[in-house]
This record gives C-alpha cells, sequence and structure tokens, in this order.
C-alpha cells in the first residue's frame, strides 16, 4: 500500500518539509515535555530517531516507560528515557531539573485543554500553570545549562488560538469568571508573549540561545479528549473528525523549529495551510497584541513572582 505524508510523517514529500528532513542530531540532547503521548510522543520518537538523547517527561512513570518501550521496539538503539515532571507543581519541576546536567533542545510541549475550573498545587488556575508558569519556571531552571549547549533552542509551542486570548491579570486565575476556552486562549497567548519576550531577553543579553514559537494547527491528539467535558468535548471529537491532521503532521512545525538550521530565533512555525489549521511548516505571524513590550514585562513580572523564580535577564 502507497503512502502520503500524511499517512506517514517520515516520508518525503514535494509539497514541503517532513521529518524525513530533520539533519542528524547525534550528540545532542533533548527534553520534550509531555513526551509520552499525542505531539510530544511524536517530537520524542523523531528527535530520537535522528541520534539525539531524548528525555521525554510525564506525570505518570508508567505511562512514560510505556511511551519509551513504543519508541525501542520501533527504534532498538533509541538512546530515549522517561523522568517525572508534573508542570501543574512547581516542586517537581524543580526537582525534575536539578538532574539535567546536559540539554540542547527544550520543548515546551505539554499542556492541558479546556478542562472544568481546577487548581495547580501552587494554587494557581491549572490550564495558565501548565502552559505557562511550568514551563517558565522549566526554562529558567535549565538557563545555564542550556548556554552550554550545541545550537541551544527553547521551542515553546503554543495555538492558533492564542489569538482569541487576552491577558485577565485581573483575575489571572479565574477566581470571578472562569470560561475554560478563555482561559485556554489565555494560557495560549501567554506562551507567544512568553517566548517573543525570551528572545528578545536572550538576546539583549548575549546569550546564543534561540527562542522559537511552534503551533501545530488543527491536530487529532488526545489533548482535546482529556481535558473538556459535555458538550465542548463533543464539538472538538466532530471538529476533528472534519478537520483536523494528525498527530504526525501535527509534530512537524515543533519539530522544524528545533532541527531545522535556518529557523531564526524569534519565529513562529505553524501549519502553511488555510488559516494554519493544517500543513506543513512555515513562518507565521502571531496575535499583533503578542508584540505589546508593556504586556511582555508584565506577564514576565507576574510570572518571576508566582515561580519564585528570576532569570537574571534584563530587558
Amino acid at each position: 500500500m502507497s503512502t502520503t505524508p500524511e499517512d506517514d510523517p517520515g516520508a518525503v514529500s514535494a509539497l514541503g518539509w517532513t521529518a524525513a528532513d530533520i539533519p542528524s542530531l547525534i550528540g545532542r540532547t533533548a527534553v520534550v515535555t509531555g513526551g509520552n503521548s499525542g505531539l510530544g510522543f511524536q517530537t520524542s520518537r523523531e528527535l530520537a530517531r535522528h541520534g539525539a538523547h531524548v528525555i521525554l517527561t510525564a506525570r505518570d512513570a508508567d505511562k512514560g516507560a510505556e511511551a519509551v518501550e513504543a519508541i525501542r521496539t520501533e527504534q532498538p538503539d533509541a538512546l530515549v528515557e522517561t523522568r517525572i515532571v508534573d508542570l501543574a507543581d512547581l516542586d517537581t519541576v524543580t526537582a525534575f531539573a536539578d538532574t539535567v546536567d546536559r540539554i540542547d533542545l527544550l520543548i515546551n510541549n505539554a499542556g492541558v485543554m479546556m478542562p472544568p475550573r481546577s487548581l495547580s498545587a501552587q494554587g494557581y488556575e491549572l490550564q495558565f500553570a501548565v502552559n505557562h508558569l511550568g514551563h517558565f519556571a522549566l526554562t529558567a531552571l535549565l538557563l545555564d545549562v542550556l548556554k552550554e549547549g550545541i545550537d541551544p533552542r527553547v521551542v515553546t509551542v503554543s495555538s492558533y488560538l492564542h489569538k482569541r486570548g487576552r491577558m485577565h491579570f485581573d483575575d489571572l486565575h479565574g477566581e470571578h469568571k472562569y470560561s475554560k476556552t478563555g482561559y485556554y486562549a489565555q494560557s495560549k497567548l501567554a506562551n507567544v508573549v512568553f517566548g517573543l519576550e525570551l528572545h528578545r531577553r536572550l538576546r539583549a543579553n548575549g546569550f546564543g540561545v534561540a527562542s522559537v514559537l511552534a503551533h501545530p494547527g488543527s491536530a487529532a491528539t488526545n489533548l482535546q479528549s482529556s481535558g473538556p467535558t459535555g458538550v465542548t468535548k463533543l464539538a472538538i471529537k466532530v471538529s476533528n473528525r472534519l478537520m483536523a491532521q494528525d498527530a504526525g503532521m501535527g509534530a512537524l512545525p515543533q519539530l522544524y523549529a528545533a532541527t531545522h538550521p535556518e529557523v531564526e530565533s524569534g519565529q513562529f512555525i505553524g501549519p502553511n495551510g488555510r488559516r494554519e489549521q493544517k500543513g506543513y511548516p512555515t513562518v507565521v505571524e502571531p496575535l499583533e497584541a503578542a508584540r505589546d513590550r508593556e504586556l511582555a514585562k508584565r506577564l514576565w513580572d507576574v510570572s518571576e513572582e508566582l515561580t519564585g523564580l528570576d532569570f537574571g535577564l534584563a530587558r
């Protein structure tokens, strides 16, 4: 049976960049958060296939081990391991970071999507805590190690839904009025604002670490089924069947952002199709408001306060 790039994201395509185009990653170490399923698993799988030592993080040790076993079954020589990180608990983020002594690629991939209102271990709204604060903290804690890496990059995974987001600084954790869709969009906007501000601060301080953003378009993964409930879950299920691409295609933008030799810090990589819903990786534009420097400063200051961490990066 013949396959198309949609069937096999590793197939060479005349239409655009695929995982087959990833250069050799031998000698490089990658950390992929949420690497046990969905986009994170596909990313871990392809990085390992091209020679990287992959540390995939998971909340559940058994699920992490299953992901490693699946990759090793397909690639017996893969350098892949799993470690525990629960981005909803900053203590586990700190504990994990203390175990990492070498890293070249940090893929801030893990996330939660549109659950009923709930709180992190530190009492923060869950989507903002997992999608933004946990990755903000992890990046801060690993920055000194990253600076010593080979072509070091931080890839922060957002969503095209960031364009519907706004920062609720007066009600950051949804205590007074909560919309699971609105607060998901807030967390994804925070990803973009953070990634762009990290790029600016790294450059201003003379660090050679690149900060790149990516989003998968509309990709059918367990993220959409594990968080939403009720009518929202049903609507996403129908939408996935009609419009979404598979996880292999959805992972291509973040793989491109992590590995393409011509990617530049500050770029945003997404699908090249209509409305950035699906397709092959290309440079896309963020919401214009995400470039607001004062918004970025306010989010950065709040994030340092809530995580108790200081990047040490002047504006």
